[in-house]
């Protein structure tokens, strides 16, 4: 009979020999050699599928490709100049600074406040937290369409509510003032979740000890939310801000579908501007230009806006430590 520190002494049993023949599996060097270039076809293929058309499409701007020019020529940067200098490009540029700049503060304000509503908990709260995701789950398109015919002032149900309200004279989407509101509200009613979202997962990482220090020492509630709150939850809403402004600056399936633009030209962005010169106009190039444009204005953007975001968690990272 063994005593247990024999047995603990013991050697542990031998594993049994692996594979048919009893040795080990082995990868060959050559496939060692080659996995890496294998795991990176992918990634490879998938830079090629969007860098190819891209290219593609900045070489047209430096060409006149239409429907009426079977023969296209080179005309350099003739079709930045020619649309820089136009009225409806600089139209265009102010829409869609006024449509991005309104939407994203609208949808940032409602987002925190929704959020703030929900992180009390409750019944009510994870019942509203889950049904806030559905206007997300709505195609724009189809979002759009669907807010165009509760628009409408003959048939539509919010001329009876707003005439019920004591507003008077609403004309739907026929008039520059109403057809640019609506066209905030409906991003608004599509995309405040996704910052309220954002902006939810924030409050629930914050740390809860500054919270009741704070309470222990009497602070109300809007010097905790101005001191407090808001400066550690900001990173979060910033990230939340730069995906919404990006997108709005690349707004075209709501407005198209509210209001194609109009009336007039009061709704027309720089995206509905492309369309109109590459389909209706069947002006190629110039249409191309457009969109060149507004990549060009939304990269530069965006990299002001992330450089920020990373100078904004380097301070909030070296506060805490």
């Amino acid at each position: 009979m063994t005593t247990p520190s024999e047995v603990d002494r013991a050697e542990p049993p031998a594993r049994p020999p692996s594979g048919p023949e009893g040795r080990r599996p082995t990868v060959s060097r050559r496939r060692r050699r080659l996995r890496p270039y294998i795991l990176a076809v992918p990634a490879v293929l998938l830079c090629v599928g969007i860098l190819y058309p891209f290219f593609v499409g900045v070489s047209y701007t430096v060409f006149n490709f239409s429907a009426a020019n079977p023969n296209p020529a080179f005309v350099g940067l003739r079709n930045f100049a020619e649309i820089t200098t136009s009225a409806p490009f600089w139209n265009s540029v102010r829409v869609t600074g006024s449509f991005a700049l309104t939407a994203t503060a609208v949808e940032t304000v409602l987002g925190v406040g929704v959020a703030l509503l929900l992180y009390r908990g409750g019944i009510l709260g994870r019942i509203l937290e889950r049904a806030l995701i559905v206007p997300l789950m709505v195609a724009p398109i189809l979002a759009a369409i669907m807010w165009k015919l509760l628009l409408l002032p003959e048939v539509g149900w919010v001329r009876p509510i707003l005439e019920g309200l004591g507003v008077t004279g609403y004309t739907g989407t026929d008039s520059p003032l109403w057809a640019f509101l609506w066209s905030v509200v409906v991003d608004a009613w599509i995309y405040t979740p996704f910052v309220a979202i954002i902006a939810l997962a924030g409050l629930r990482s914050l740390p809860a000890s500054p919270f009741e220090a704070a309470a222990v020492d009497g602070a109300g509630w809007w010097f905790t939310f101005r001191r407090l709150t808001l400066p550690m939850l900001w990173p979060y809403v910033f990230v939340a801000v730069i995906f919404r402004l990006m997108d709005s600056l690349k707004m075209f399936d709501i407005i198209f579908g509210l209001t194609t633009g109009g009336p007039g030209d009061s709704t027309t962005t720089l995206q509905i501007n492309a369309y109109l010169e590459s389909i209706s106009y069947a002006r190629y190039s110039r249409g191309i230009t457009y969109m060149v444009v507004l990549w060009a204005a939304v990269y530069l953007i965006s990299m002001i806006l992330v450089g920020y975001l990373r100078r904004l968690q380097n301070r909030t990272a070296g506060e805490a430590a």
